[in-house]
């Protein structure tokens, strides 16, 4: 019986782990972009209206500041 040789040449790497590190690079670039748009983001809370939460533009009890 003859033997199989699955083995690859030295210095050549199979097609799938190509295309796989080009995913994982992909998809690391992808958490890196959306980390950092979230850390330059300034998010305000709004009520059921679409007034801002806790930032009020008149003071509550009338007095001028």
């Amino acid at each position: 019986m003859q033997e199989t040789n699955n083995r690859m040449k030295p210095g050549r790497v199979a097609p799938l782990t190509v295309v796989l590190g080009i995913v994982f690079v992909f998809f690391l670039s992808v958490l890196v972009y959306v980390y950092a748009a979230t850390k330059r983001a300034n998010p305000v809370m709004l009520d059921e209206h679409g007034h801002p939460i806790g930032q009020t533009s008149q003071p509550s009890n009338g007095a001028a500041r």
